[in-house]
């Protein structure tokens, strides 16, 4: 099928590389000229598109059959998430809801939850959003759903998304800004890009209109356990955070996506952190 991805960037990409292997034919969107020649190297046809701008609605293609909504903002705060969130995906809904669209995938995230107490939340569990930015993401989900009876549109939340090009968390362990001390009982949860990309894969192909679905490891864990086992794993001491009572404010869930992989039919190629940090280990060796 024809599958246009909006955000074929550091996520997306693995996506279209997916499915040009498996024979799909992948237009991808990026608003830098510049990432043209990256995306031809992957075998997807670029299509450079600002979906901000009004014109956007005409520069899109009409013979697609299935869209995945893959945005980042380019940094944090209220406004740019929704203009990301929520005027970027709302161009894509416009474009694609009343035509014969097979599927449309929007990837969200499990920050919609900011339970503190260490609960599990699974895609079942009412959201939570606490912060300015948690609440857009809440809007960004109930925008994509009302479309689903005109379009068989579902969500995919993901978790902390690691991998190739991004441990971010093992220089966090090595710099010292991510340590020991207050509050490192929280529990984290991480997603391999592998595993989000075939979670968002698998949602093309078997997702339900108006479900939502979870991308996250099988392996919930404690900041503590994280940074020793960093520290441990790549030869370095742990660092340690002034005393002092731990923000209230932290995120401490463990995010459930048991469900999800037993719909999707999703096999984890990294099911903890462990698999996944260990590449980390050899892409700086």
């Amino acid at each position: 099928m024809k599958v246009l991805i909006a955000g074929c960037g550091w996520l997306g990409l693995a996506v279209a590389r997916t499915l040009v292997a498996r024979g799909d034919r992948v237009v991808g969107i990026r608003r830098d000229p510049g990432a043209a020649a990256e995306l031809e190297t992957a075998g997807v046809e670029p299509l450079i598109v600002d979906l901000l701008r009004p014109e956007a609605l005409q520069q899109l293609p009409d013979d697609v059959e299935a869209v995945v909504a893959c945005l980042a903002p380019g940094a944090r705060g209220t406004k740019t998430y929704e203009r990301t969130y929520l005027d970027a995906v709302r161009t894509l809904l416009d474009a694609y809801a009343r035509r014969e669209t097979r599927s449309f995938v929007y990837t969200g995230s499990t920050g919609v939850f900011e339970q503190t107490d260490g609960s599990e939340v699974s895609e079942r569990t009412a959201v939570l959003p606490a912060s300015d930015t948690a609440h857009v993401l809440v809007r960004a989900e109930q925008q994509v759903l009302a479309r689903a009876k005109s379009c068989p549109t579902c969500v995919v939340r993901l978790s902390g998304l690691y991998g190739p090009g991004r441990f971010g968390v093992v220089n966090r362990v090595r710099e010292g800004r991510l340590a020991l001390g207050p509050g490192d009982d929280a529990w984290l949860n991480f997603c391999h890009r592998t595993d989000a990309a075939r979670s968002v894969v698998a949602a093309l192909d078997r997702g339900r209109a108006g479900d939502i679905y979870h991308a996250s490891d099988a392996t919930p864990v404690r900041r503590r356990d994280l940074i020793l086992w960093v520290a441990d794993r790549f030869g370095f001491d742990p660092g340690r955070a002034p005393e002092g009572p731990a923000t209230a404010a932290t995120p401490n869930r463990r995010v459930g996506a048991a469900w999800s992989r037993k719909q999707l039919d999703v096999a984890l190629a990294y099911p903890s952190y462990r698999e996944g940090l260990g590449e980390a280990f050899s892409e700086s060796s």
